[in-house]
């Protein structure tokens, strides 16, 4: 058995061990494991029942990791995709796009991943992503680290609403501000200190200590609820199938449907694109023509996940950066990935313990009625703060000193920040970079399709406007 399994991955090939493979896995799962909590509290902001979002996390997760592993022999971890969660959330169907609730935002996310299936396996990939420049992939992606940045320090009461500046710090002695702080505080300094585990190790402190200070009777703390697994299945059969269970109808309901997929689409076309390439090199996957070694494989492994997430219940799987923790540890091949597929499904049993994890409601009498005027997630708030962190070391790579790249990149990450959108922001910039390159006499290194795209996007403010 050890040596069909060893034949099968290539482990003698790639220099690697049984092993190792296991151990490489196993440090993968941990550096990811926040996205459990993190994304299951940020659907359920979105609607999405909490049990239903875990579950599909996790399996979607698992059959996404098996067939990296399996079909594309990479070392590559996958799971519903930080940034374009928060997308999900509020941009489409809390504050963006009125009408479309999570169904239908599922069933986007569906046909995003049917579309990414196709231009993994019919060559469109390397067309859409020469399109682009590069200055341009960059900034969307820096742009996503400060937008959830931004969730991240809302959701801790950090910064708050204000009706004279907008944003404002919040009360910053009030105790679960004074939490999320303490998580802030100690993600940072357990990265700063190289530990691999950062993310994980603050999750679970703080809402340690958010159960002590509960006990101990501070007021707006974490709680375990005993009776959080009850209904566990019964949220799995709320959100599975949900695209077919009138999501279509409600998406297409809407007149900004296709420019809602394009956008879940376009994020994850490059999101993962980025990211198998950091890896790829780091893993010694990269061929002498710079491009990666069966990455057309690596890539369907994306699509299917996408593809079965959005039928379970949750938003866009894609693949994972924190991968490279477990590549640092010496994986090499898909055993890793199969590895972190097993662990995900043991996952599922600790599902009662993420009652502590749910966001926390303040509620206050307004003219003798109990009114909600608050909700904290101070467990997970650090997690949004440091991965958006990590998503702006990306600005390093933007070419700075070329108009046409300055211009539209700042105007893509500050439009995702202010007018609170992902996906105005990518338009905005996205309508700048030909305007800007015909006047600056460029025009003719612009690829048609960025013409294209600029139309499209165009054409989604006006019909805003109509509309």
């Amino acid at each position: 058995m050890v040596e069909k399994i060893s034949k099968f991955f290539k482990l003698e090939e790639r220099n690697t061990t049984m092993r190792t493979e296991i151990l490489a896995g196993v440090t993968t799962f941990l550096a990811m494991a926040y996205i459990l909590p993190v994304n299951s509290n940020m659907l359920n902001d979105a609607g999405v029942p909490f049990g239903g979002v875990f579950f599909a996390t996790v399996v979607a997760s698992m059959i996404a990791c098996l067939v990296m592993g399996l079909v594309a022999n990479y070392p590559v971890a996958l799971a519903p995709g930080m940034g374009i969660n928060a997308f999900f959330t509020y941009n489409v169907v809390l504050f963006g796009f009125e009408g479309v609730e999570w169904r239908g935002a599922l069933a986007a996310v569906f046909l995003s991943g049917i579309l990414f299936l196709i231009v993994s396996i019919t060559g469109v990939r390397r067309k859409v992503i020469n399109a682009v420049p590069q200055g341009l992939k960059y900034a969307v992606g820096a742009g996503i680290g400060f937008f959830i940045t931004f969730i991240g320090l809302k959701n801790a009461g950090i910064v708050v609403a204000s009706p004279a500046t907008l944003v404002e710090l919040g009360n910053l002695s009030y105790p679960p501000v004074l939490l999320a702080i303490f998580g802030l505080i100690l993600v940072v300094v357990l990265y700063s200190m190289g530990n691999k585990f950062a993310l994980i190790i603050s999750i679970v402190s703080t809402a340690v200590l958010g159960l002590i200070l509960g006990a101990l009777g501070v007021d707006l703390m974490p709680a375990y609820s005993t009776d959080f697994s009850v209904g566990f299945m019964g949220d799995v059969g709320d959100t599975i199938f949900a695209p077919f269970r009138g999501g279509f109808q409600e998406l297409f309901s809407h007149p900004s449907a296709w420019f809602i997929i394009f956008i879940f689409l376009f994020v994850d076309f490059f999101d993962t694109a980025g990211t198998l390439m950091a890896v790829g090199n780091q893993a010694g996957l990269i061929n002498e023509d710079s491009e990666l070694i069966g990455g057309d494989r690596a890539l369907f492994a994306d699509a299917i996940g996408t593809v079965s997430g959005s039928v379970l219940g949750t938003s866009t799987v894609t693949s994972y950066i924190e991968s490279s923790t477990g590549i640092e540890q010496g994986g090499r091949t898909g055993l890793t990935a199969v590895t972190v597929a097993a662990l995900f499904l043991l996952s599922l049993f600790i599902y009662p313990l993420l009652s502590v994890v749910t966001g926390i409601n303040e509620f206050a009498m307004i003219d003798g009625e109990e009114v909600l005027v608050a909700t904290y997630s101070p467990v997970t708030a650090m997690a949004l703060i440091m991965v958006g962190a990590l998503m702006v070391t990306q600005l390093k790579n933007i070419n700075w000193d070329d108009k046409a790249i300055l211009i539209p990149s700042f105007l893509t990450i500050v439009f995702m920040i202010f007018a609170f959108s992902i996906a105005e922001g990518i338009a905005v910039g996205f309508i700048f970079y030909p305007i800007i390159m015909v006047a600056t006499k460029r025009a003719k290194e612009v690829n048609p399709i960025m013409y294209a795209l600029m139309v499209v996007f165009i054409l989604f403010f006006a019909l805003q406007v109509i509309m």
